[in-house]
């Protein structure tokens, strides 16, 4: 069995829940191993988490995307005496090709403090190792070519050469559910990410305009799965024309028209708030960013968030285009194909930009009047 060194971050300051997240971030851990066919022993050690496992590098891949996990490295196991490990970090430098004109580092944990050489000796005994072995160079720096990290317990001295960064954030599940708006756009897919990095349990709904759009919102929740761990993302799909249109109808002549993106956000968060009640979810998850398009002005989002009981989260309010996109990218979510259906019928010419709260709570109470009197109530 081979071992793959696990580290949390935010988790350390919980205080007296802390073994509430950790056994939460365990069986999250089991629970994508498992799903990835890999057998595995987890258990927690010190204030670290060990994985034990007969491929750990086979296990780095789905490590690397479970919120709650800082950092992950497959480590060599030996006896604590500085000897040994000295031997074994000096195996590792061989393999990471440290040789003359490269550069390294030695990062040395003392878990067990009664170990007699402290982590800064430590450090430069093993680095004067590994110099005299390879020829490298020391940079103490976040420039350096390798790192090599050792953490001694009252166990075992753990030596690695590798370390893979995780999401951080909190373990899947921590925290409750919340009904997340999926419009199949990149906003929206990083916005239900983000909010399973904090710990959520994400329950997506997709109004579909079009079928021919179905293929893409899939592709997008098998995207946010393989962060979800422990938690099983099932969809939901309403029609366009069942929720939205109908509201839609009667502001299709006269003066009104310019709010139809509103009146049609207004009915997706009905949409949501509907279900969020009926799976029990705390709140309504949106990918709005201030300014990105008319719809997200300040007084449209204030307009549009009136009257639904349930707390409407937008993480990506304060970021833009680039840096949303730059997110995506880092985590491996993928930028959207374009969609394959014809665009909304019903967008405006001229788009309200800055709708007040009032009169748009009034336009939306005689819309959604009149929806009910035709058979088609909001959020049905």
């Amino acid at each position: 069995m081979g071992l793959v060194l696990v580290r949390y971050g935010e988790i350390a300051l919980k205080g007296r829940n802390r073994p509430d997240f950790i056994r939460r971030l365990r069986r999250n851990i089991r629970a994508a191993l498992k799903f990835h066919g890999l057998e595995a022993v987890v258990t927690s050690v010190d204030r670290r988490i060990h994985v034990e496992t007969p491929d750990p590098f086979a296990a780095l891949e789905p490590l690397r995307t479970i919120p709650g996990i800082a950092s992950c490295s497959p480590v060599s196991s030996v006896p604590p005496t500085l000897e040994a490990i000295t031997a074994e970090a000096v195996q590792q430098a061989h393999r990471e090709g440290l040789e003359p004109g490269r550069s390294f580092r030695i990062r040395a944990r003392r878990a067990d403090k009664t170990f007699p050489t402290l982590s800064p000796a430590i450090e430069r005994h093993v680095g004067t190792a590994v110099v005299e072995a390879t020829g490298a160079s020391v940079d103490l720096s976040d420039r350096t070519d390798v790192t090599i990290g050792i953490e001694v317990t009252r166990q075992a001295g753990l030596v690695f050469g590798s370390t893979v960064r995780g999401p951080g954030g909190l373990p899947v599940g921590i925290e409750g559910r919340v009904v997340a708006l999926l419009s199949g756009g990149l906003d929206s897919l990083v916005a239900a990410w983000m909010m399973i990095k904090r710990g959520c349990m994400v329950i997506p709904l997709h109004i579909a305009i079009h079928p021919a759009d179905t293929p893409l919102i899939e592709k997008q929740i098998a995207e946010l799965q393989r962060y979800s761990h422990g938690w099983l993302l099932k969809p939901v799909v309403v029609p366009y024309d069942e929720a939205v249109a109908p509201l839609l109808l009667p502001l299709q002549e006269g003066r009104d028209e310019r709010f139809t993106c509103l009146v049609c956000k207004r009915a997706m968060l009905a949409q949501a708030e509907r279900l969020a009640q009926a799976t029990h979810a705390h709140g309504i998850v949106m990918g709005d960013a201030l300014g990105q398009v008319a719809s997200q002005t300040l007084r449209n989002l204030e307009a549009v968030s009136r009257g639904v009981s349930l707390p409407i989260y937008r993480p990506l309010i304060g970021m833009d285009k680039a840096e949303i996109t730059a997110l995506a990218a880092a985590q491996g979510l993928d930028k959207p194909q374009e969609r394959p259906s014809a665009p909304c019928p019903y967008v405006p010419s001229h788009p309200a930009t800055s709708a007040p709260a009032d009169l748009f709570e009034e336009l939306w109470s005689r819309v959604s009047q009149s929806a009910q009197s035709e058979g088609t109530p909001p959020g049905r």
